[in-house]
């Protein structure tokens, strides 16, 4: 199969990469705005948030492997102030946050680096293991093709990998599905990846 990046992903997107064991990841596609390639939602006390990555030249045509991210904007404070509202109080928030804030820390030149080592330290934390292969040119037509399918205009009761498991969020006493993994992993600790695993639709 072949997918996009996107940054610190859904449910829906860890429960396609679990379907399929060859993973090509697009290196090659061009930027497309308001995707999750640089957004993600939590679910704070009384609202999901979006996260979002400025970009620079976002609206030009330019391979999604060469955009650099916007730090002009103080943008990494503002998730991580999010973040912290959101999941300070969750179980297993202080075992797992340093990872995260470690690797926003360094401020990654370009959107594709920054968002495929937070996907690897999300399977690394989930102990799902997972090698990619990266497109060297773009292909229009493939088999198994993911890339744009897992979106935030899209409801992901349209796509066919994704069975809500509910599992116990820090606000609400009303399950949302399909958050950023994040709230996952703060919310479940070392049972996430069971949880994800149950999550994938046969």
């Amino acid at each position: 199969m072949i997918i996009d990046l996107q940054y610190l992903p859904s449910l829906e997107y860890f429960a396609c990469l679990l379907k399929f064991e060859d993973v090509q990841i697009e290196t090659h596609e061009h930027f497309q705005k308001q995707s999750y390639r640089n957004r993600c939602h939590i679910l704070t006390s009384n609202k999901i948030d979006t996260l979002s990555v400025p970009v620079s030249n976002g609206n030009s045509k330019i391979f999604v492997k060469d955009l650099r991210i916007d730090y002009r904007q103080d943008w990494t404070r503002r998730h991580w102030g999010a973040i912290y509202s959101a999941y300070g109080k969750a179980p297993f928030y202080e075992f797992y946050s340093e990872y995260f804030k470690d690797i926003l820390a360094k401020k990654p030149d370009f959107l594709f680096d920054l968002n495929l080592e937070l996907l690897s330290i999300c399977l690394k934390l989930l102990k799902i293991e997972k090698k990619f292969i990266f497109t060297e040119k773009y292909e229009k037509t493939v088999p198994n093709d993911f890339r744009g399918k897992i979106h935030p205009k899209k409801d992901f009761s349209e796509n066919d990998f994704y069975e809500p498991l509910s599992y116990r969020q820090n606000f609400g006493s009303e399950f949302v599905p399909n958050l950023s993994v994040l709230d996952l992993i703060f919310c479940q600790g070392s049972q996430a990846g069971t949880i994800l695993k149950g999550s994938v639709k046969d």
